[in-house]
């Protein structure tokens, strides 16, 4: 059976959204860690900054605020980026795809959204955030490995990897960018007590901590932690992993289904991964290392276009759109 664009597109956003709220947790998580030390409160903006959320913030708020922030990206309602938001456009997905997932997939994500929303402001309290984001990790780690034991491995188990790796590279650029571009300001710090604690802590929040101790098991540098996540091919959230997965996904799903569309996303994910195997990390961190990322997340942006396009019958400039980028 053939799988309609509605649902291929709703699989594909299913596992966006859950991918980013658990990478959403880990950098609400890295920011509670942050705001221990004495400079932590006028950390906070920089997650609104990350995710061109400023205007639409300071319409509802006057300062950002701890409790502000973590309310904006908690509870907000409004907020299409709060994990409220990604979990009720999770579920209303799963809810659209009842006749292609598991009864224990839908199961799952339905009771994780519905104990989010019995959730109050109290429960996130700075004192108790770091928990909540275990809690919402853990649900999200939970979802995957539902999904990898359950899931039938047809056209939408291709839609979902693409989904869930095009988020995850995205995702790691951001929680990379937070540190390198936001949290250390001044270059006295770097190489610092506090410069080695805030890398391990970025490296914690991407569950990579001990994988990079692997690979370096003595000292810690900027190019080290920035070269890891986003070059090692065998840590399963780095960039190039996560576009060399996008790349095989897209291709077997071509070959084995015998479609036409996709090569313009093909294409542009191959030149992606060609540019990133030829950029050394010394070379990227001269040149600017922020806009680097910037650059590899407007790529990701243009393949997600490219894909809603050739499969979900979606045309510019709503392609984009059509969910939520």
């Amino acid at each position: 059976m053939n799988l309609l664009s509605r649902y291929a597109e709703c699989i594909f956003w299913m596992a966006r959204y859950m991918e980013r709220a658990e990478n959403l947790a880990r950098i609400l998580d890295v920011h509670e860690t942050f705001a221990r030390d004495t400079r932590g409160a006028t950390n906070w903006f920089s997650i609104v900054q990350l995710n061109a959320d400023e205007k639409d913030f300071f319409s509802r708020h006057d300062r950002p605020t701890a409790e502000a922030v973590i309310h904006y990206y908690m509870f907000d309602a409004q907020n299409q980026n709060s994990l409220l938001s990604m979990l009720r456009m999770a579920r209303e997905n799963a809810r659209t795809l009842r006749p292609w997932i598991s009864t224990e997939m839908w199961a799952q994500i339905n009771v994780f959204h519905n104990k989010l929303l019995e959730m109050s402001v109290k429960d996130v309290a700075a004192q108790n955030l770091s928990k909540v984001c275990t809690w919402i990790k853990e649900e999200c780690q939970t979802h995957t490995g539902i999904t990898e034991g359950t899931f039938y491995r047809d056209q939408g188990w291709y839609f979902y990897q693409m989904g869930k790796y095009i988020e995850r590279a995205d995702q790691t650029t951001r929680l990379l960018d937070i540190k390198y571009h936001t949290l250390l300001p001044s270059p006295l710090d770097v190489g610092s007590t506090l410069d080695v604690s805030q890398w391990t802590t970025v490296l914690r929040c991407t569950a990579g901590y001990h994988a990079f101790r692997r690979v370096y098991p003595r000292g810690m540098s900027p190019t080290t932690v920035a070269g890891f996540m986003l070059y090692n091919e065998g840590f399963p959230r780095s960039v190039v992993m996560c576009v060399r997965q996008i790349d095989g996904v897209l291709t077997r799903m071509r070959s084995r289904y015998d479609l036409r569309g996709g090569s313009a996303a093909m294409e542009r994910v191959d030149e992606l991964l060609a540019a990133l195997l030829s950029r050394p990390i010394d070379a990227v961190l001269r040149d600017g290392l922020h806009q680097y990322l910037d650059w590899i997340q407007l790529q990701l942006s243009i393949i997600t276009t490219e894909i809603a396009q050739a499969f979900f019958g979606v045309q510019p400039p709503l392609a984009v759109q059509s969910q939520s980028q």
